[in-house]
């Protein structure tokens, strides 16, 4: 990747949005830590699968 990729790179903001949103989800149904970590791991994974699989080479 060239300098000007890694600049206009927003890849960290979906696994921010995938942590956020599956600890968030995991708070709404119980209120225990471990649960909590597990769901930001899990949303970790689904935002790195999203990028990965289904977004990977597309054009804006």
């Amino acid at each position: 990747m060239s300098t000007e990729e890694n600049k206009n790179s927003f890849e960290w903001v979906y696994y921010v949005l995938g942590l956020l949103t599956g600890m968030l989800a995991v708070i709404a149904v119980t209120t225990s830590l471990g649960w909590i970590l597990l769901g930001g791991i899990l949303g970790l994974i689904f935002a790195g699968l999203f990028l990965n699989k289904i977004v990977k080479g597309r054009e804006y």
